[in-house]
Formats: C-alpha cells, sequence, structure tokens
C-alpha cells in the first residue's frame, strides 16, 4: 500500500444499504490493513474551519507569559495550555518540538461526570477561541460517533455498541504548534514516532507533508490528506478491545526540510476517549485458534493514566 485509502461518510449516512456496507467494508479493510483512512463526508464545514484556524493561530501568537497563565499544574495536562517540549513520545527522553492546548468534554446533562472532568480553560483575551473550540469540538465528536457505529458492524457488534461509552467521554481536541526551528534539532523531532493512546483520532491539518505512517513491512508513507479530509486512525484502545483486529499504526511528524525550518506547521487533532469505566477487554469475537488473546484486562481510565505517566504529563 502506497498511500492511505479515502472514504466518504455520506455512504455510511446514506438510506442505501449497499453504499452503507461499502462504507464499513472500505473502513474495516483499511483499518487491517494500516490503521488510518482519509474521511470527506464529515461534519465540519469550511467557515468553522477557517474560523478555528484563525483562533489557533492568534492563541500561539500570544506573548508566551500569557499562554502559560493557562498552563494548569497537577491535571497531567488534561485542559488548557502545555508548553514547547513538555510532551515525549513513549520512551523517548528528548520533548517533541510541540506546544498545544487541550479543549476537552462539556458535559451538560450528567453532574457526577461533570465532577470527573477538569473544567475546560477559558482564554480571556481571546473569546472566540473557546466558542469556536466548543463547536469544533463537537463536530468532530458528531463524526466519530458514526464511524465508530462503522467499525462497530464490521466488528459484528450491534451498531450503537459505542454510543454509551463515548457519550460525555473523555475525549480531548487539541490545537498543535509546531513553531519554526531555530537550530540544528538534537535527536528531537515535531513528533516522535507513537500509538494514540484512545479510540480513534480524527486529524485535521493533515494537507501538507510532515506525518507519516508506519506500514507493517516497517517502511514510512507520507500521509497527506485532501483540504476537505479528515485522517483518521485506530488508537491503542480500539485496537486493544478488537485484539488487534483494527490496527493501531505507529506515525510521527517528522522536521521538515532545512530551507522551510522557518515556517511553523499546525495540526489540530481529535482524541475520542470513552468513559474511564470502560472495559478495553478483548472482545469474544475476536478470539479464535489463530488469534489467541493478546491483552490483559484493563478499563480505559486505568489504561489512559498508565500512557500519560508514559508520556511524562503525570509524575508518579
Amino acid at each position: 500500500m502506497d498511500r492511505i485509502p479515502s472514504v466518504d461518510l455520506k455512504d455510511f449516512l446514506s438510506e442505501d444499504p449497499n453504499r452503507k456496507q461499502k462504507f464499513i467494508d472500505e473502513i474495516g479493510k483499511a483499518y487491517q490493513d494500516i490503521g488510518f483512512v482519509a474521511l470527506k463526508g464529515h461534519f465540519l464545514d469550511d467557515e468553522l474551519v477557517d474560523r478555528l484556524y484563525k483562533e489557533v493561530k492568534n492563541f500561539f501568537d500570544l506573548p508566551l507569559e500569557v499562554k502559560e497563565s493557562y498552563e494548569i499544574p497537577g491535571i497531567g495536562g488534561q485542559r488548557g495550555y502545555v508548553s514547547f517540549g513538555k510532551e515525549s513520545a513513549k520512551g523517548k527522553k528528548e520533548g517533541d518540538l510541540k506546544e498545544f492546548w487541550h479543549f476537552g468534554q462539556y458535559v451538560e446533562d450528567d453532574e457526577e461526570r461533570k465532577k470527573e472532568y477538569p473544567e475546560n480553560v477559558e482564554v480571556k483575551e481571546l473569546p472566540e477561541f473557546n466558542k469556536v473550540g466548543k463547536e469544533t469540538y463537537q463536530m468532530l465528536e458528531k463524526t466519530a460517533k458514526y464511524v465508530l457505529r462503522a467499525l462497530a458492524l464490521h466488528l459484528g457488534l450491534e451498531e450503537t455498541y459505542f454510543d454509551n461509552y463515548i457519550h460525555n467521554g473523555n475525549s480531548i481536541l487539541r490545537p498543535i504548534h509546531y513553531p519554526p526551528i531555530t537550530e540544528e534539532p538534537k535527536n528531537a523531532v515535531r513528533a516522535a514516532a507513537h500509538g494514540d493512546i484512545n479510540l480513534i483520532t480524527l486529524l485535521m491539518g493533515a494537507q501538507g507533508r510532515g506525518l507519516q505512517v508506519q506500514r507493517h513491512d516497517g517502511e514510512w508513507l507520507d500521509a497527506i490528506a485532501e483540504p476537505d479530509e479528515l485522517m483518521i486512525n485506530v488508537g491503542d484502545m480500539l485496537s486493544r478491545h478488537s485484539n488487534n483486529k483494527l490496527k493501531s499504526t505507529i506515525h510521527r511528524v517528522v522536521n521538515p526540510p532545512r530551507e522551510l525550518w522557518g515556517t511553523s506547521r499546525y495540526s489540530i487533532p481529535f482524541f475520542m476517549h470513552p468513559i474511564s469505566e470502560m472495559k478495553l477487554d478483548v472482545l469474544e469475537s475476536c478470539i479464535d485458534e489463530d488469534n489467541p488473546k493478546l491483552y490483559d484486562d484493563i478499563t480505559a481510565g486505568e489504561f489512559l493514566n498508565e500512557r500519560l505517566v508514559e508520556l511524562g504529563l503525570i509524575k508518579k
């Protein structure tokens, strides 16, 4: 495979059972073969995307001391600002060459769940930043719900299997700024090779070179989306739950060629997480003689905490 397959969510949402099944088959095959697809037909419109990028750039252009005032101690970077070089890939000591922001879940119908999550952080200098962040979060969450419905059917589950697990789930929208590179990086890249923690990731901003996906033979493939596409990949939680039937693929963001060091890069992933008590135990339907159970039982909350420690965002 020398390119990321492209699928159209409108096929799944159509009234035509053949188109719907076509989408299920295509996305299922892509996630078994490489773990990534480019998705058209999502719920983000061009105007919302333009507003979001404008506000994200406005935020990262703020003075460092203003941004750092939104870095909240004691929550593992789960809301607000995370400064440059703080996060490193699992098993890597060098920090990634990036700074980022986290928008989290907007719980409006469950007081106990609301207490479980840190509050979203309001940037008082940029009221539109908070507004457009919430709108984008909810449109990506809606898109992710239908992708997971297709994957549930692919796995032989009820179509709405994931719905109750992702309603008020611990999902994160992360605008990332990779600043211009000013000196030779010592073993550091914009984002070192890693797998995502969550169920699925929906990525905006994969239109330029930089994002690379590792094929099963070890070769790296440029993952470049069309302007109207989101790049969507399987995370470790879904890979675990499906006994690797749906594969979480290692990916990275490489540094640009030296002549482009003076440019910023922005990307905006949405990490779809379930509620913390979801059991990630391997599905019985994904175990057989040829595919024995690969993973111990664990909840989503336990798995997330383990990984945040490994990433250096939570100290033991």
